[in-house]
């Protein structure tokens, strides 16, 4: 179900908090066993943050709160919070969590159903953390009626195969109005989802990328921007690099002057015999 504006707020705190708190490297087990004592008391999230902190003990992964509380975390929230544990993805924590600070405020001053449709499907575009499994998670959000919920089907059949922008302005009231200067009679046969300006806007971004729609309607019409991924600029990974082209930079030195004495060694550039075998070759 949808929760009251004051869970929302409380929510926003909480992601907002804990991620600042995980960025000064505290344990993030340590920040739930205290940040509840900090939320609204009237509200329920002080009794879930104490369930994800006990799965936390149990299961080792955060998400696996999110997910068992269905009630109360949406499915989609589920998600990003699992994408961001995921070790083979560049997904962040930091970015996962500020990803829903963002969610939960916008959800707390009064939210649209396409506001919060493009800021999840960007979401899921921007961090390409899949659509289907993404969309999928969406589906279940109470916030999207029976028609939103059928719109969602169709992108999850069609994304890839139909550009974004044309799937918002067949569904707009833009793209009736445009059918009824040809045919005054004209009726859709799905009800539009999208309002005017969205379908002008969707309309003027058709072929392009859909990184343009969604800043295109950040600007014109206030919704929320999604977080994007810093690329790394800390010192250690730049110590790395540096690490990396100094002892590039030594071996070809010492070529240099192994074939000035004609004395090259290129052992360490050629394969042994064993390594080339394959492995039902070796006993």
């Amino acid at each position: 179900m949808v929760l009251d504006r004051e869970e929302y707020i409380e929510q926003a705190y909480f992601f907002r908090t804990l991620r600042e708190r995980l960025l000064e490297n505290m344990p993030t087990q340590e920040v739930l066993d205290h940040i509840h004592e900090e939320i609204l008391s009237t509200t329920r999230l002080p009794l879930a943050i104490q369930f994800l902190g006990t799965e936390l003990k149990h299961s080792g992964l955060l998400s696996s709160g999110f997910a068992r509380l269905p009630h109360y975390f949406t499915k989609f929230q589920a998600f990003v919070v699992a994408q961001s544990e995921e070790e083979r993805t560049r997904f962040s924590i930091d970015i996962g969590f500020l990803i829903l600070e963002r969610e939960a405020l916008y959800r707390a001053n009064q939210p649209t159903q396409p506001g919060l449709f493009v800021y999840q499907f960007e979401t899921l575009s921007r961090n390409r953390l899949g659509y289907d499994e993404g969309l999928g998670c969406m589906l279940e959000d109470p916030m999207f009626d029976s028609d939103w919920r059928g719109f969602l089907v169709m992108v999850r059949q069609q994304i890839g195969i139909v550009d974004f922008a044309d799937l918002v302005y067949l569904r707009s009231h833009f793209y009736v109005m445009d059918q009824r200067r040809i045919d005054p009679a004209y009726e859709p046969p799905l009800p539009p989802l999208f309002g005017e300006k969205e379908g002008k806007i969707a309309k003027a971004n058709r072929g392009r990328d859909p990184l343009y729609l969604f800043a295109a309607l950040q600007r014109q019409l206030g919704y929320p921007e999604v977080p994007r991924s810093k690329s790394r600029d800390d010192l250690a990974s730049k110590l790395a690099t540096l690490q990396a082209k100094f002892r590039e930079m030594e071996i070809r030195v010492k070529l240099i002057e192994g074939e000035a004495r004609g004395q090259v060694d290129l052992s360490e550039f050629i394969v042994k015999p064993e390594l080339m075998q394959k492995p039902e070759d070796v006993d």
